[in-house]
């Protein structure tokens, strides 16, 4: 509790009452991140059942395979570890289902990107035209989920997400960012976000309730 007493300038009730808090914001945004997550996931399935075929997650590691090579060993193990998990009872969304945020995360990585015809670009039609300045490419989403992936990570690991990084000083902007990259990625798939959270996203609430601690 040393960091939110710190925070609170040593007032043991509002250290409590922020602790609160960022319990619940954690909470949220989890849910917002596992929602999203979700929709990516199955963008990403629909685009590769379309062009690759309807098993293709486990055709990418069978011989010959775009994922068969040794420069692939990591994807390849992860695969690999599922369907030796799933064995007689492997179906397609079985194995979709097992696949973590950071494995979606990596088919945008340059040569997974490559491996699967490059073409993952196109679940998000409501993106950006690029500029001189700004390339909202392939390697532009991969940074965007990383970070992304990264507040995920903290949540999970039970790291407050209600301070400045570097510092004990009450701020929920580094949230309130994440959350706003969330809903800009939704909009760039095409779908509506407010319905799709309707009922389960009260971030900014919690953030305005933070902030006035």
């Amino acid at each position: 509790m040393s960091r939110y007493k710190n925070a609170c300038a040593g007032n043991t009730k509002k250290a409590m009452t922020l602790y609160r808090h960022n319990l619940r914001l954690s909470q949220e945004m989890f849910t917002v991140i596992s929602c999203f997550e979700v929709a990516l996931r199955n963008a990403i399935d629909r685009k590769y059942i379309a062009n690759l075929g309807n098993d293709w997650l486990r055709d990418s590691v069978a011989a010959g395979g775009r994922f068969s090579s040794k420069s692939f060993w990591v994807t390849q193990g992860i695969i690999n570890g599922v369907l030796s998990d799933l064995g007689a009872y492997y179906t397609h969304p079985k194995l979709v289902a097992k696949m973590d945020f950071g494995f979606w995360r990596y088919l945008f990585a340059p040569n997974q990107y490559r491996a699967l015809g490059q073409t993952l670009l196109q679940i998000f039609p409501a993106k950006p035209t690029s500029t001189p300045s700004v390339q909202y490419n392939q390697a532009y989403v991969f940074s965007e989920l990383v970070k992304i992936n990264d507040i995920r990570n903290r949540i999970a690991h039970h790291e407050p997400i209600c301070f400045q990084s570097a510092n004990s000083l009450i701020d929920t902007t580094y949230a309130r960012q994440h959350y706003n990259l969330i809903l800009q990625l939704f909009q760039w798939m095409n779908i509506n976000e407010a319905a799709l959270l309707y009922g389960l996203d009260h971030i900014n609430s919690v953030c305005d309730d933070i902030d006035s601690i």
